[in-house]
């Protein structure tokens, strides 16, 4: 079953093992994936990014899965998959009366929980953007192809590197949304430890976007497009 290569999921885990290998599973696997270390994480993240399903871990510290996920459906719809190293029958209950779509006990094999992601998006039409998303993304005399991942001006191809192209790629899936620094940083899936910590990760993404302004804007310090939102994050603006 090949899943939707649009839908963005947002990983919740504090184990940051299992996090990770999630992260690079899904990934793999064709979707577009943020991660969050702990619930207060997945809140911020969930303030600046629409996300089109969430695998939640149940048992954290501080607050838990079946908490976050009560407060998520107050808020809207989007789907939830509930992990948890329990199984017992009231638990599975419990989470399934916060509002979770589905529950997968721990430990479980990852194809499984790729067939459960895909039977829940398919189950909710909303949740997945392709109806909806532009194949082409116009960008003044730039145009970005959303299936094929190419950033062209006119005829000729712009180049990118990798982690250009990871940006550019979810700013022209999310356009005119406010993606936060935050955000950015746990997309690309930088370590913490190696990079000297969420304040210098974010300096880091600063210099990301301004090499990326200088191939897509007319006047890179004056930006059209790739806009900063003061207190928030970037935008894009599309034409």
């Amino acid at each position: 079953m090949t899943p939707d290569a649009q839908a963005h999921l947002l990983v919740v885990d504090d184990d940051a093992r299992i996090r990770g290998l999630l992260q690079k599973y899904l990934i793999r696997n064709g979707f577009l994936v943020s991660a969050a270390r702990d619930a207060a994480h997945a809140r911020h993240l969930l303030q600046g990014l629409a996300f089109d399903l969430i695998v939640l871990d149940v048992m954290m510290p501080g607050e838990d899965g079946i908490s976050l996920t009560r407060h998520i459906r107050a808020q809207d719809a989007t789907p939830v998959l509930l992990l948890t190293a329990r199984g017992e029958t009231q638990d599975r209950i419990s989470g399934l009366e916060a509002g979770a779509d589905d529950y997968l006990t721990k430990p479980f094999e990852p194809r499984e929980l790729l067939l459960r992601i895909n039977a829940i998006l398919r189950r909710n039409p909303a949740a997945q953007p392709e109806a909806v998303l532009p194949q082409m993304v116009v960008i003044g005399p730039l145009r970005y192809d959303l299936e094929r991942g190419e950033l062209k001006r006119g005829d000729a191809p712009v180049r990118l590197t990798q982690t250009e192209a990871t940006i550019m790629r979810l700013f022209c899936q999310k356009p005119g949304e406010v993606i936060t620094r935050e955000a950015l940083v746990e997309h690309l899936g930088r370590d913490r430890a190696a990079h000297g910590g969420m304040v210098g990760q974010e300096r880091a993404v600063d210099v990301q976007i301004t090499r990326l302004r200088r191939k897509i804007e007319q006047d890179p310090k004056t930006p059209r497009h790739l806009q900063t939102v003061r207190g928030a994050g970037y935008m894009l603006v599309i034409d």
